[in-house]
């Protein structure tokens, strides 16, 4: 008499058991969640806030040139800091062998006027063709 319903003894299951494989691919997925936010590019700022912004899908790109402006002065080009004087020779560089050259400036909506300004003379004075200035959509309230 043998204990347990398993079948004959010696006998091999033929059946996969996929319960660990959906432990790990939950894992994986609550890893990717808590991280994905915190993948963006360039410094955070809060910007300012529009009812029809355009979308810019452009300015997501892996090799997107992204400047970033905050309030207190300090310019940021994708996640390194510069100096004003430096950033046409860097801009250049990274634009380098690039047919459309386009750079996106985000500015922290605190920040002063004038810094925005002489980002984007810089940007245009070092031959760029386009500049895009990134803006949130506004939360409709009801």
């Amino acid at each position: 008499m043998s204990m347990g319903g398993g079948g004959e003894q010696g006998s091999i299951t033929s059946e996969i058991n996929v319960t660990p494989m959906a432990d790990v691919m939950l894992v994986l997925l609550i890893i990717f969640m808590v991280i994905t936010p915190m993948l963006q590019k360039g410094v955070s700022v809060e910007m300012a806030q529009t009812d029809n912004p355009r979308d810019m899908e452009e300015a997501d790109a892996e090799d997107s040139v992204l400047i970033s402006v905050t309030r207190d002065s300090k310019y940021y080009l994708n996640a390194a800091e510069f100096q004003l004087n430096d950033l046409g020779p860097e801009v250049n560089a990274l634009l380098e062998g690039k047919l459309d050259r386009v750079v996106f400036i985000k500015s922290d909506f605190r920040a002063r006027y004038g810094d925005v300004v002489e980002v984007v003379n810089s940007v245009r004075d070092s031959g760029v063709d386009r500049v895009g200035l990134l803006t949130e959509r506004r939360d409709a309230i009801d």
